[in-house]
């Protein structure tokens, strides 16, 4: 089988999820979700008189929180566990006591993780960013994090795209997070693209979802699971370990 194409011809506009897409940040961010959720849990199960059950990252994390909102991803974990939590105020403090507080107690560990330990890059991705840029061909950064252009800004790529929609710009202009099609439809249309004559590039199942639901003309999966089967059943329509496999045809 011959390398993937994209044909530009075809194509107006390429957006692009961060973490596990251009930055190597879901590690962070899997280890931040776990030990914010285990820290509650320890607390919540003990009060019910009930075994611990930890947050595991290779099933909780890729189901329920993985591109999601934080947010929604609180939300989503909670109700798997049948645990019910008031919402709280999204500028209140960490806490464990509503959903706004444990996503700012997450939110709280990475920033303090990103400024101690820094970011990689797949060099793949940016290769064919720059390809991409190089051709004329309008780039976006699809994020549900609140600390994406802080990022983009530590690896020195931001210049590299002609938009962030982060999870600032879905929290302010109240846009559904993944997997809802919202957060790249307004990325498309701050672009000039039409749906159909853009790409949706994701790592996560919640965001090939948003992909697929959003009629875009191509949804890429970028497999760094080893589970390619997951992306292509949840609306991935190419799925590649690595975007720097993508042939460029004018």
């Amino acid at each position: 089988m011959g390398k993937p194409v994209l044909d530009l011809k075809k194509i107006d506009a390429v957006l692009f999820d961060l973490d596990g897409v251009l930055t190597a940040t879901s590690r962070i961010h899997s280890a931040c979700w776990k030990r914010m959720f285990d820290n509650f849990l320890e607390g919540y199960y003990e009060k019910k008189g009930e075994s611990f059950r930890p947050f595991e990252i290779e099933t909780d994390y890729k189901l329920y929180v993985d591109g999601k909102l934080r947010d929604d991803g609180v939300n989503s974990f909670l109700l798997s566990r049948e645990i019910k939590l008031p919402y709280g105020k999204t500028d209140g403090p960490p806490g464990n006591d509503t959903v706004c507080g444990l996503a700012n107690a997450k939110f709280k560990m990475v920033r303090e993780v990103l400024e101690t330990e820094g970011v990689d890059v797949f060099e793949g991705s940016i290769e064919l960013v720059r390809r991409l840029r190089d051709k004329g061909i309008k780039m976006a950064v699809v994020s549900s994090s609140k600390s994406c252009r802080v990022v983009l800004d530590s690896v020195g790529i931001t210049d590299l795209f002609d938009d962030i929609v982060d999870g600032n710009v879905a929290t302010r202009l109240k846009l559904a997070g993944k997997p809802a099609p919202d957060t790249y439809l307004k990325a498309a249309e701050r672009l000039g693209a039409e749906p159909g004559r853009a790409v949706v590039v994701e790592d996560a199942i919640s965001g090939v979802q948003a992909g697929h639901k959003g009629g875009f003309g191509l949804v890429i999966g970028v497999d760094r699971d080893k589970n390619p089967d997951a992306l292509k059943e949840n609306g991935a329509d190419i799925v590649v370990s690595d975007l720097s496999e993508f042939l460029i045809q004018e």
